[in-house]
Order: C-alpha cells, then structure tokens, then sequence
C-alpha cells in the first residue's frame, strides 16, 4: 500500500471521530500557541535590543576600564589592604582599579586608537540661572558616540563633540528653571556652582597656629568655589529606543576635565577614573583592538559585547517561556496515546479485516502513525494562527504600553519557524501514536475479526 494512499486513509479516518480529532488537537493547539508566541516573542526581543544598540552606540566605541573584573562586578571578598589610590571600593566588599592618566596616555598613543575620554568625576554642588532657585545635578561629558533624543536646539553628529561653553540639559531641567518650554531655553546661559574643600597639610596648620591669626585659621577652612557658565544647546529626553533616560547636564571633555580637576585637586581621587571610552579607527575591527588590550591587561567591552548580554537575558527568558509551552505539549502526548489507544480498541475488527484482506502490519502501524501526525499538524496549525491573529492584534497595544516607539514591535512572527514548529509537533505527535499503532499491527486478524 502507497504512502500516500496511507496518509489519506488516515484523514479519513480521522472525519469519523470528529469531536475526539477536534478536542486532541486542542490540546496541541494549547502547546502550539505558547511556543509559537514565545518564538515571535524572542525574535522581537532581539530585533528590539538591536536597535537599541545600533541606534544609542556607535559601534566602534570601546569602553575600557582598568582590569577585567570591572565588567565582571569587581573583586568580591576580602582583599589584602593597601593604600594604592588606583584601587576604590564599589559596596559590598567590592574593589575595583581605577585608570591613571599614564594610562589614558597609553591608550590614546596607539595608532588604531583615534581618541580616549575619561570618565570625569564632577562634585557640583547646583545648577541655576539669575533670577531662579539652585537645584542639583550630575554634571557628565557628553558622550559623542551615543546618539540622543534631541526635544530642542541640535546635537552635532557621532564623533563629535559640543563646544567647550556648550551644555546639554535633560527635560526635567526646563521648567525648574524657569523656562516657557523647551524652544526658549536654546541659547540661554545657566550656571554650575562647586565648591572645594581646601586641602590643608599639618605644616600649614602649625604655621597658622604659630602666627596665631584668626583670619590665617579661618581661611584654612573656608571653602573654594568655581562658578562656570554654559550656554544651553540642546535639551535632550529619552526616546523608545534609548537604553536609559537622560539624567545629566552633559558638557564637553574638556570642560568636564577642568570641572573635575578643580574638585580633586590634592585629593586620592585626582586623575584617577573608573572607565574610559576609547573610538576606534573607522575601517578597523573593535575586537581586534580589544584584544590587543586585553593582553596588556585592560578590562574592555564592545558594543557586540553589550549586545551578546542583551540576547543572553532574551534568550533565557524566552527559554522560560519555551518550557511551558513543552509542558502543554507532554500533556497532549498523553492525550494522543490516550485517544489512538481508544481509536485501536473501537475499531479492531476494521483492522482485522483490513490485515485478513493481505494489509501488512507496518502498514496498520503507519496507519494509526498518520492518524496521530495529522492530528500534530492540525494542532499546530490551529495554535500558531490562534498566535498569530493574537499577536497582531495585541501589537499596537503592546507596543504603546512598553513605549517601545513607532516601527518597534515585541511579537515579531516569521514563516519559517512555524513552520519548522509544525512539523516537529507532527513528529512528536507520531512518537506518542507509536505503541498504539504497534499494538494495532500485532492483532492476529482472526481475533480481531471475532471481537464484537
């Protein structure tokens, strides 16, 4: 007997029991439904972190710090003491090196290095402008190799740099200080306030105290400010596909450095930096480059490093997903071998006929097999177009309550994986009819004919 005289004599089979085929299939269908979200799921997932990243970072930025274990959460544990500068501590037990700025120099020597900027530390004490109140603010370098939401005024392309009297502000900033909106703070001059406190050695001390001057002791403690004016060029906010929102006034490497200088001055903390970002020669590999630092020792990341870490969190969570999806489907094995079994027992004289009539064993095993893969295929296409019309309906809202922005979508389903998923379920749905179909094809044919 063909096979293909097998397959449709399956499907007939199977017209005949309507309301069994229909429920069986349901179960599958549960299965079916839940994995094929979860592969739209994990393939919007991924498509979104892309953008994330191919949007927000220039991928031939490097972000270097001084040893690996920066990037591994630091070393953890008691450590030997030392008063070394270069070594800070992060919480928890935590320590971390910190770049000098023999280092900064080294790296920004190499010839497939185009430039190196340090993430300065800045103690502002507020930002204002005449006439408002102070407020705090975290006060960063901007960064030229991220790409920001613009709400007002302009930012210059990646690679490049805002002006040395130039400030990015954060929305929140607008109306704090005093402005209309967004437009009428373009152009305006707001000014950051630090302070310093001075760092007096014993010998002054002792020197004040031998002159015994009052205003010589007093002027020991009185603090040191700067006041540094900046002219607001753009006002900067978070879109759909930023990695974080923006919280600080950015100002430009230079600035940051002359900001940062004046507060660490005869500090442990002078020109000793936690990270840096290094831009790599356009036309040349960032991994090749990482590596190179590696073996000198550094701690480096890549934008593809930062975009394996985004898959890795989708990847598991679509793992998690993917579970429960195969827990419906062992449910619904059971289901199959449950209902051919019945099938086997309702209708033994057919296959002792059939068998008495010259039908071979393994063609009454194929039989019942076949039985079992179209109910695995109708399962499987009754689930993932259930997926599908969902997901597409469910998109736009999805899409709004994530904020995750026009053109970006979190169920994203493509043809080839359902299909793939299908004729696995029809696969697993044939493995599940396996014992009751060789049990069908070990009837002695004139028992089964005497069974009433």
């Amino acid at each position: 007997m063909k096979t293909v005289d097998i397959i449709r004599r399956a499907g007939r089979s199977l017209k005949h029991a309507k309301a069994r085929t229909i429920l069986t299939s349901l179960a599958i269908a549960v299965g079916a439904f839940t994995l094929t979200i979860a592969l739209a799921a994990g393939e919007g997932a991924r498509q979104y972190a892309n953008t994330l990243l191919t949007s927000n970072i220039d991928p031939q930025v490097l972000a270097i710090a001084k040893d690996k274990s920066f990037f591994e959460g630091g070393k953890t544990g008691p450590q030997e003491y030392s008063a070394d500068s270069s070594t800070i501590a992060r919480g928890n037990g935590v320590l971390v090196k910190r770049l000098s700025q023999s280092d900064i120099d080294a790296i920004a020597k190499r010839s497939d290095i185009v430039s190196v900027t340090p993430t300065y530390a800045i103690n502002a004490q507020y930002i204002t402008r005449v006439g408002q109140k102070k407020y705090t603010v975290d006060a960063t370098t901007y960064d030229s190799g991220v790409t920001q939401t613009v709400i007002a005024g302009s930012l210059p392309s990646l690679r490049t740099s805002i002006a040395d009297d130039q400030i990015a502000l954060p929305e929140a900033y607008v109306s704090l200080l005093g402005f209309n909106n967004a437009k009428d703070a373009i152009g305006q001059t707001v000014t950051i306030h630090l302070e310093r406190t001075p760092n007096v050695t014993e010998s002054q001390i002792q020197q004040a105290i031998a002159e015994n001057s009052p205003q010589a002791i007093a002027s020991l403690a009185t603090k040191q400010t700067k006041d540094a004016e900046y002219k607001i060029v753009a006002i900067v906010g978070k879109s759909a596909t930023a990695l974080t929102a923006t919280t600080n006034a950015q100002i430009s490497n230079t600035s940051a450095k002359a900001l940062s200088d004046f507060t660490t001055t005869g500090t442990d903390n002078y020109q000793q930096y936690t990270i840096a970002t290094a831009s790599v020669k356009a036309g040349v590999d960032p991994a090749t480059v990482k590596q190179a630092l590696v073996n000198e020792g550094y701690g480096v990341q890549t934008a593809k490093d930062l975009q394996s870490l985004l898959f890795t969190i989708v990847n598991t969570l679509q793992g998690i997903v993917i579970g429960f999806g195969i827990l419906a489907l062992i449910t619904s094995v059971f289901g199959i071998i449950n209902t051919q079994y019945i099938s086997v027992l309702e209708r033994t004289r057919e296959i002792g006929l059939m068998k008495a009539l010259g039908m071979r064993g393994r063609h009454v095993s194929r039989l019942f097999q076949f039985e079992a893969a179209w109910i695995g295929f109708l399962g499987g296409v009754i689930g993932s177009i259930v997926a599908v019309i969902a997901g597409l309906s469910l998109n736009p809202w999805i899409t709004s309550t994530l904020s995750l922005g026009d053109g970006n979508v979190l169920l994203i389903f493509q043809p080839i994986p359902i299909i793939l998923l299908i004729i696995v379920l029809m696969l697993i749905a044939m493995l599940a009819g396996y014992f009751p179909a060789r049990k069908a094809a070990k009837l002695d044919p004139i028992e089964a004919l005497r069974t009433e």
